[in-house]
Order: C-alpha cells, then sequence, then structure tokens
C-alpha cells in the first residue's frame, strides 16, 4: 500500500511564489493526472514532491514518512520519468542498457560494483516491460525516437520498482500512435503503482484516471474526473481556453 499527503504547499524558485497553499492525499494506486497551462507549476509541483525544491511552507508525507525537501527519503519511494523535449542532446555515447546499469551502480555503496547477473536479468526484463525491443538495447540511447527515449526513461524509473511513479509530460515528442500505446502502459502500471502525472491532454488517460488535480499557481481544485472536468470549474484554471461539446469539456491547450 502507498500514500501521499502534500499539505498546505507553498513553493517556488527564491522569493517568487508558483505554487500556494496546495493540499491533496491519496492512498493506494492508481493514476493522479495534474492539469494545467503552460507555467501552471506542474512540473514545480513533481520537483517539489522528489525534494529538489524544498517548499516555503508546507510538507509532503509518503507512507507517514516526512520527505519534504529531502531527495534520498524520496528515492526510496518514487521514480521519475523527465520530460522528453526534443531539443539538442548530450553528445557522449550511452546505450539503452547502460542508461539503466548506470541507475543501479550509482545507488551502491563504495566500492562500487559492476551489475551482477541478476541484476542485468531484471533490467532486461523490464526492457521487455517498457516494449524496447532488443535491437536498441544497444544502441545509442540519444540516437532513439522519442518515444525509444520515454521508454528507456520509463525503465530506468522502474527497475528499483518504486511505489510511487512521477511522469512529466508523458506524451510529448511523442508520435499519435505512440501516444496511445503509451497511455495504455500507464494505464497497466497504475493498477499497482501510484502514477503522478503532468498532462495537456487529459483524453488520454482519462479512462485509467482516479484523480485529477488541475492547478494554475495559486488556484487548483481536486477530486475525481466526474468532479473536476466541468465547464465551469476548467474555466477557473484554463478560462476561455474550455470548450463544452454536447456533454464533454475540451481544452485548447496546445503545447511547445
Amino acid at each position: 500500500m502507498v500514500s501521499i499527503t502534500v499539505e498546505n504547499l507553498t513553493a517556488g524558485y527564491g522569493k517568487y511564489i508558483v505554487l500556494k497553499n496546495l493540499s491533496f492525499k491519496h492512498e493506494g494506486p492508481g493514476l493522479i493526472q495534474v492539469l494545467g497551462p503552460n507555467g501552471a507549476g506542474k512540473t514545480t509541483l513533481l520537483r517539489t514532491i522528489l525534494g529538489l525544491i524544498k517548499p516555503m511552507e508546507g510538507r509532503i508525507t509518503i507512507n507517514g514518512e516526512d520527505v519534504t525537501g529531502n531527495p534520498s527519503r524520496v528515492g526510496k519511494y518514487v521514480g521519475y520519468v523527465p520530460q522528453t523535449t526534443g531539443l539538442s542532446e548530450p553528445d557522449y555515447p550511452l546505450t539503452v542498457m547502460e542508461l539503466i546499469e548506470c541507475c543501479y551502480v550509482l545507488r551502491k555503496p563504495w566500492p562500487r560494483m559492476l551489475v551482477k547477473s541478476r541484476e542485468k536479468e531484471r533490467i532486461m526484463k523490464i526492457l521487455e516491460m517498457v516494449g524496447l525491443p532488443r535491437e536498441v538495447w544497444d544502441k545509442n540511447f540519444w540516437d532513439l525516437s522519442g518515444g525509444q527515449k520515454q521508454r528507456g526513461y520509463l525503465a530506468r524509473a522502474l527497475v528499483h520498482d518504486p511505489l510511487i511513479l512521477l511522469m512529466d509530460e508523458p506524451f510529448s515528442n511523442i508520435d499519435p500512435n505512440g501516444r496511445v500505446d503509451l497511455a495504455e502502459l500507464i494505464g497497466k502500471l497504475s493498477r499497482n503503482k501510484l502514477v503522478i502525472a503532468t498532462s495537456h491532454d487529459p483524453m488520454l488517460l482519462l479512462k485509467y484516471t482516479t484523480k485529477i488535480l488541475l492547478v494554475n499557481r495559486e488556484t487548483y481544485v481536486y477530486g475525481s474526473p466526474e468532479e473536476v472536468l466541468r465547464k465551469d470549474i476548467a474555466e477557473k484554471i484554463y478560462g476561455k481556453a474550455v470548450l463544452e461539446v454536447r456533454e464533454h469539456i475540451h481544452i485548447i491547450d496546445s503545447h511547445r
């Protein structure tokens, strides 16, 4: 079982406040979609949960342990999948296998040893599970497509079997068919883990979604999709960028 509680969180950069008095909690596996326009504070929230940003006020607890501003404590519970941007990549060579193996080695105490055979077997199983074919395992990671990179990052986050998986814009820089496949994979993972994913398109993950956090800096709404995805509520976050088509709302929020 897993639980996370965010209490009265105020966070930002220096004296600049991005999120203010934000609170939510969740118990058990499931999928929380974090939605909001560009600059709303979605990535800031993930970075604060990870302990990379120390909040100005409030605290974060996971399974009853206060992990506020402490990445080493958070690391026991959380795996993180960053956003792929499609911008210029590093020029140093790194294969898919090495990307995951580095994660294992860096967590070992000194003197750090090479990856053991049983660890290698686990890496291979995870790469197969996330849908990366064997023919790319020894290729330069930076030469892969956006979708393949995202699956590689996902494999790296899963290698230690975290209770919580944070995903920042998992569908960015991925073609439409790849998005559907990745959404299905995320849905499967949410059956046994708590997945918290930021997104600009709620529909891709909607059928797997347990809760939605709509956020725009100092304004937020948290609840089930039925409670939150209503025109009057969405307008508090997105303003006029909301259309109602029959019984469904659509958010006009192109992500670049």
